[in-house]
């Protein structure tokens, strides 16, 4: 069975929203996207290793617009073509209710249930299944205990506010801290495996 791994640029707060550029999300007032262009050297060794070995990208609609309208345009000539002709070419799995839009090639939509749909593509031969934004469905996977792993580069801001990564009906689980380092500008790069149910206990019986 193939796993599911859920990617995400996050906040010390747990937001989500925008990181890429200030246009990307503006819901709910968000006026500063764009949030970790300033690490963008800091990071590029890490987003190339995310995506070196084989995936299927596992998108939310807004997301999937996002990425429709900026990873086929870029210049060949571009420092982001190496991860557009990945983007353009694997497997694209889409929540959404407007099939008939999805125009981005390799583009697929969930049908029925979402949960269900996905334990479904779980279940089939193939690469790995990989969440990039998306926070609503990520809400939902993370809710159904569908996440087996979470690639987090946690960064050293504040947002106060804007979509978070957790919702309050997140499944209990533990996971199991597999990698970890920092950069100079002290952006945290990890890695944590499902590993099970959460652990309880008192100190009465240390």
């Amino acid at each position: 069975m193939r796993k599911l791994i859920v990617a995400a640029f996050i906040s010390l707060d747990s937001v989500i929203q925008s990181p890429g550029g200030p246009e990307e999300d503006t819901s709910g007032e968000f006026r500063l996207g764009g949030w970790i262009v300033p690490y963008a050297d800091e990071i590029g060794q890490a987003v190339q290793d995310l995506f070196s070995q084989p995936f299927e990208l596992l998108l939310g609609r807004r997301t999937y617009d996002i990425f429709a309208a900026y990873w086929p345009r870029v210049p060949a000539d571009s420092h982001s073509r190496a991860i557009a002709d990945l983007f353009n070419n694997v497997p694209k799995h889409v929540a959404t209710h407007r099939s008939d839009t999805l125009d981005w090639q390799n583009s697929h939509a969930l049908e029925g249930n979402l949960g269900d749909a996905i334990r479904a593509l779980k279940h089939q031969d193939g690469a790995h299944l990989l969440t990039q934004g998306s926070g609503d469905m990520v809400r939902q996977l993370l809710a159904a205990g569908l996440v087996d792993e979470l690639r987090l580069m946690i960064f050293p801001i504040v947002l106060g506010h804007g979509k978070r990564l957790f919702g309050d009906n997140a499944q209990a689980s533990a996971f199991t801290l597999a990698h970890s380092i920092s950069t100079p500008g002290g952006v945290l790069i990890t890695r944590y495996v499902h590993s099970g149910d959460v652990r309880t206990g008192t100190f009465e019986e240390r």
